[in-house]
């Protein structure tokens, strides 16, 4: 057999999500023994709130699981419209709202229904991975714009209208809290950035999937300035239901038919056991409080002490549970830095190079999503190691 003949597709020559191959390697330590701390992922420690359980398990029982309709079951749409109304003051209409495979189906749903092959999209630098290797895994232009300090590590009008004198821009994604960094957008820079879409005819979509996770700033919704804003959000984060593959989206009308026909055929449904476990995780306020307490003090104790350790160039952590570091002091090799991490501190973290190709290498992101115990044993762990 001729194997030159069977090659993959174009499409799927996409970089690898990095922080799940350090997950892997850290894995693979643990099996032969090591201690590891993980810092690498956004996983939450605590499991998921008590009342999603007793859910799952009350449908377990009765035992007859199946197909929902593909905009998700009615009861979870409309608490999440009371959701909307109680937490925002915004009126969403259930009609509008579609429960996805956690926030991935949402990307690759809104992706879809909104933009055609080779529609440019802005994102920002650092940001999320898998926003520019699914764009690209579609046939769409990622347009990454680097954010710095000028801007608070935020997208502006006046970035779009720079990334427009070299093309089209058809739509922006913008993550507030974001992911690598935990910084927020302020309210006004956020309405400014929407109305600036909103005018010009340009598709925003908000991933607010780390709303719920704010220690200095006030999270605002996209749907407070507009309703042609694309809502992306999950359970994974704030409800600690990361394998439950849950969350949701919030669509403008006119987009509502075209995604529910694409998911269809892509997913036929999210599943049935996710959907009412979510449903009830939306009344475990109390609970949930109490683990974002924890990570409050994990961010407390890593702002203290990581620059005591020589991480002393820290980006604004607003939200989220993610600390963006600076390590240009210690080497301008992100990903061979949290190798030499990993193996020799027993530490796993991101190498910046996954959020950012270009600047990335002087940056780790630290995840303080875990065990207090834990994050108190990787400063231990790496103030001996630096």
């Amino acid at each position: 057999m001729n194997h030159a003949l069977f090659q993959p597709s174009q499409r799927s020559n996409v970089a690898p999500f990095i922080a799940m191959d350090v997950m892997s390697e850290a894995a693979r330590l643990e099996a032969s023994g090591r201690k590891i701390v993980h810092m690498e992922v956004g996983q939450p420690c605590a499991p998921a709130p008590k009342p999603a359980l007793a859910a799952a398990q009350k449908a377990l029982a009765h035992g007859c699981l199946g197909y929902t309709e593909a905009l998700g079951i009615r009861p979870m749409r409309d608490a999440l419209s009371a959701h909307y109304r109680k937490i925002y003051g915004v009126d969403v209409p259930a009609e509008r709202i579609m429960v996805t495979t956690g926030s991935s189906a949402g990307f690759n749903l809104a992706f879809l229904s909104a933009f055609d092959p080779g529609d440019r999209i802005v994102l920002t630098a650092p940001g999320y991975p898998a926003y520019r290797n699914i764009l690209k895994a579609l046939g769409l232009v990622p347009v990454e714009i680097e954010v710095g300090k000028d801007t608070r590590w935020c997208l502006t009008s006046a970035h779009l209208d720079e990334a427009r004198k070299e093309g089209p821009v058809k739509g922006v994604l913008v993550a507030s809290p974001a992911n690598p960094t935990g910084t927020m957008m302020s309210a006004e820079a956020l309405v400014d950035i929407v109305r600036y879409c909103d005018d010009e005819g340009i598709w925003f979509i908000s991933d607010e999937i780390y709303h719920g996770l704010d220690y200095a700033g006030e999270q605002k919704t996209a749907l407070e300035t507009s309703q042609n804003a694309i809502i992306i959000n999950s359970f994974s984060k704030y409800y600690c239901m990361t394998g439950w593959r849950i969350g949701w989206m919030v669509l403008p009308e006119v987009l509502v038919r075209p995604t529910e026909r694409i998911a269809q055929s892509l997913y036929i449904s999210a599943p049935e056991i996710s959907q009412i476990a979510a449903t009830a995780a939306l009344d475990a306020v109390q609970e949930l409080e109490a683990v974002k307490a924890g990570y409050a003090a994990n961010r407390t104790l890593l702002l203290d002490c990581l620059p005591k350790i020589g991480f002393d160039k820290l980006l604004p952590v607003d939200g989220a549970f993610y600390v963006y570091a600076d390590i240009s002091r210690f080497s301008s090799d992100s990903l061979d830095f949290a190798k030499r991490m990993l193996h020799e501190a027993g530490v796993a973290a991101t190498p910046g190079v996954d959020f950012d190709p270009v600047h990335g290498k002087e940056f780790i992101r630290f995840s303080f999503a875990g065990a207090h115990g834990d994050m108190k044993l990787a400063l231990e762990r790496l103030s001996g190691w630096i």
